[in-house]
């Protein structure tokens, strides 16, 4: 039988809860988006009391899964049991009511409420007139801070926080729900060492009172100080559990790595030219520091690491959207200034974003407008006016040459598929034709054959000189496409790696340093 999360959460509330051997479970649970299994009949088992870490390669399947247990995504099939009982959690205030909290890594706060009102919100506590009682609620809020440990004001409005308080006040409005469940997604990316400490120290005062924690991360290190046991998931499936006493680092990174590189990304090789960019001491306050490399004509150079490693942010400041608070970016030799997007579009350098919806695509606009955008400056302006004619026929001459399945260039943008918007995009910076290209995964949420396509147009660059920078997180990708690999890890180079000696298991090594 199954209970409905009304009839569970009143069981629970009446402290009739089976006493199961496993807290949380799932079995044969699968899930799929247009063009991908995201997981395939994939199972998970936490116990009360313990500190449960998933791990994997970006994209395996942990957040997937860990968005079904919270309610936020429904499984095509498969089970979910909570305290020994089946239940279909429809929404995550369902998986709230029943105990289930999930701290997501993009914190999900009120900015301009206070650290109280974000804390209690739609359960505020009300004096007899029915109005909010702000003074209970800091009561509430000091009571709760007290047994975490926390030392903040809770009158102080979340936009003055930093993001390791930030971090404890979900924290606290989880605990507040007297979560049995809490499901952490890489909660340690932005934090300092001494910050990690004390969300440790959260942790394992939590874990004392019975909650059982599911703790997602790339980094080993966590694994060993925190977790009791570790679940691996690889390409959407299942692949093990272990404690975490009984298997070494190396252990680890063999099951998530797991598969050998075939020639899945063939790689075309070129002749490479001189240093078009080279990066000296780069450097963003808080965010990474030191970086150095150079980049080649006609060289493929893949960026490797994981989530909070400051890929993508080292990628913003060479395009001047975070401009650098220390070091220097030369071209040709020549050290530049880039302080803007428009400065470094003037040096002939692009750059395709991380996420295609939220800072890529103007989705309310057609094909057309999307890809003229970064050219409405350039050469098809005449004595300030825009030549439509001539601006159309290069964009329609590029659509063809990328193979954006449309009827037409009028189509909406947002009625492409992933793949067709990522050659829109692609197109857009290849108009400005640039000598440096910054892709930021260029081929995430998009199926095979416009990868495929994609690796084939990269190459193609390649070949005719440009300086290719290519962030991703799919190791095939990155190994399979790169003339040399850097590694980050934290903000910092942690190594590179050339094409002929560049394995999955060296590039995971320098990533978990």
């Amino acid at each position: 039988m199954t209970l409905s999360p009304t009839t569970m959460a009143a069981v629970r509330a009446s402290g009739a809860i089976p006493n199961a051997e496993y807290l949380l479970s799932a079995e044969g649970v699968r899930k799929e988006f247009p063009g991908v299994v995201a997981l395939d009949d994939v199972e998970f088992k936490l116990k009360r009391g313990t500190v449960h870490a998933l791990m994997g390669e970006n994209g395996a399947g942990k957040s997937t899964l860990m968005k079904i247990l919270a309610g936020i995504y429904q499984p095509d099939r498969g089970e979910v049991k909570l305290r020994g009982v089946d239940i279909q959690l429809k929404s995550p205030l369902d998986a709230l009511e029943n105990g289930i909290a999930m701290i997501h890594q993009e914190l999900n706060l009120m900015p301009f409420m206070t650290v109280a009102e974000n804390i209690w919100i739609r359960r505020e506590p009300k004096n007899r007139f029915g109005f909010v009682d702000h003074g209970e609620m800091r009561r509430m809020t000091a009571k709760l801070f007290q047994r975490l440990k926390i030392n903040l004001d809770p009158e102080i409005e979340v936009r003055h926080l930093s993001v390791a308080n930030r971090q404890m006040v979900e924290i606290a409005k989880a605990v507040s729900y007297e979560s049995d469940v809490l499901i952490m997604d890489e909660p340690t990316s932005a934090l300092t060492e001494r910050e990690v400490a004390h969300l440790f120290e959260i942790i394992r005062d939590l874990r004392s009172q019975g909650i059982g924690i599911v703790y997602i991360t790339h980094k080993m290190n966590e694994l060993f100080e925190i977790a009791d046991e570790f679940s691996v998931f690889r390409d959407g499936k299942y692949i093990g559990t272990h404690a975490s006493s009984n298997v070494t680092r190396d252990d680890i990174i063999r099951m998530m790595v797991g598969r050998e590189i075939t020639q899945m990304f063939p790689k075309e090789e070129v002749p490479i030219g001189d240093v078009v960019l080279s990066v000296k001491n780069l450097t963003l306050d808080g965010v990474f520091r030191d970086v150095s490399f150079d980049v080649r004509a006609g060289e493929i150079l893949g960026v490797a690491g994981l989530v909070g490693s400051g890929r993508s942010n080292v990628a913003e400041t060479l395009f001047g959207v975070t401009p650098a608070s220390s070091g220097t970016i030369a071209i040709d030799g020549k050290e530049v200034a880039i302080d803007n997007p428009n400065t470094a579009i003037r040096h002939r350098m692009a750059f395709l974003t991380e996420d295609r919806k939220d800072t890529g695509c103007l989705l309310i606009l057609d094909i057309l407008e999307n890809m003229q955008i970064a050219v409405l400056q350039d050469k098809f302006v005449k004595r300030g006016f825009v030549s439509e004619k001539a601006i159309t026929a290069a964009c329609e001459e590029m659509s063809r040459k990328l193979r954006v399945k449309t009827p037409n260039l009028q189509e909406r943008i947002e009625n492409l598929s992933g793949g067709n918007q990522q050659k829109v995009l692609i197109g857009r910076w290849l108009l400005t034709n640039p000598r440096i290209l910054i892709l930021d995964e260029p081929t995430r949420g998009i199926d095979v054959g416009a990868k495929a396509e994609i690796h084939r147009l990269v190459t193609e660059l390649a070949r005719n000189g440009v300086a290719v920078i290519m962030i991703s997180s799919e190791m095939p990708e990155v190994l399979g496409m790169s003339d040399r690999i850097m590694v980050m890890h934290e903000g910092r180079v942690t190594g590179f790696l050339d094409r002929a000696e560049a394995t999955q298991i060296k590039v995971m090594e320098l990533a978990a340093r």
